[in-house]
């Protein structure tokens, strides 16, 4: 855990403990960190790193992952920019030479299972080859989730392509090169509204047809701003509960918002701990 003098850092770290969700390495301001976890009643032998400075805190937190001392890596109380900035630098970082990517994992809505929907806190406008890498990072989470060969819609405002939208464009290029295999694993449709990607019953009153058509169990939205206020419209108008992760770096990153329930952010850190453990 990167910066954790926080106390409502300490009370979910304390809340994981209770559940055995994981063991924390805390990095931060020692003499704070050891006065909140006195307020909380918290003891044991938990490893406490001090670092008066953010920036620090951040590296060495990548560092103990590019070690081998832990397998995952989480925000604290620190700007996301400065963390990412840890996590991504190309000598020292987590990177791995691919897109990384956020993506929200919840109950579907219609019909059972669970639903993705990426990237919702890191692309703000990605490119073609950046969406490529997005469905990619989406799939490989799916089927870590259990879901064999997921069903991957292209959202947009219209489920037709129209060289005036963009991202209809792109929709239609990118569900060819699934075609063509150059997505692999999945299979790739859109553009889709969001009710016919996700409704059978609105798929079929608008007549769409074809395997992922109100049956999704990806979505992949067309830029930040549109994946930002879906997934804060799940928790906040839909009340559901949602778990967060970030794929493409080389080991699993945690990093929920403040304003994120306690059961979400321990549901993050649960997804976090099953992806560590698959191979």
């Amino acid at each position: 855990m990167a910066v954790a003098e926080d106390p409502e850092i300490i009370k979910l770290v304390k809340l994981a403990i209770e559940e055995n969700l994981a063991d924390f390495v805390l990095i931060g301001n020692l003499e704070k960190i050891k006065k909140l976890m006195k307020n909380e009643n918290l003891s044991g032998s938990m490893e406490i790193v001090d670092s008066l400075d953010h920036k620090s805190a951040a590296e060495y937190a990548v560092k103990m992952v590019r070690d081998g001392e832990v397998e995952a890596i989480m925000k604290g109380m620190l700007h996301t920019s400065t963390f990412l900035k840890a996590v991504l630098d190309k000598e020292k970082g987590l990177n791995k030479g691919k897109v990384v990517s956020q993506i929200s994992v919840y109950d579907k809505p219609f019909g059972e299972g669970l639903q993705l929907l990426t990237d919702c806190a890191m692309a703000i406008e990605p490119t073609l080859e950046e969406k490529k890498g997005i469905i990619e990072n989406s799939v490989e989470l799916a089927i870590k989730l259990g879901c064999s060969f997921p069903k991957v819609a292209l959202l947009s405002a219209v489920e037709v392509v129209n060289p005036a939208i963009k991202d209809t464009v792109d929709a239609a290029i990118l569900s060819k090169m699934c075609d063509r295999g150059q997505i692999r694993n999945c299979i790739v449709d859109g553009p889709f509204a969001l009710d016919n990607a996700i409704s059978p019953e609105a798929a079929i009153q608008k007549k769409i047809s074809g395997e992922v058509a109100g049956n999704a169990d990806v979505l992949v939205v067309p830029n930040l701003q549109v994946g930002n206020v879906l997934t804060k419209s799940l928790t906040l108008f839909s009340k559901k509960e949602v778990a967060a992760a970030v794929m493409g770096a080389s080991a699993p990153i945690i990093m929920t918002s403040r304003t994120d329930s306690k059961k979400n952010k321990l549901l993050s850190i649960a997804l976090a701990v099953y992806i560590s453990e698959q191979v």
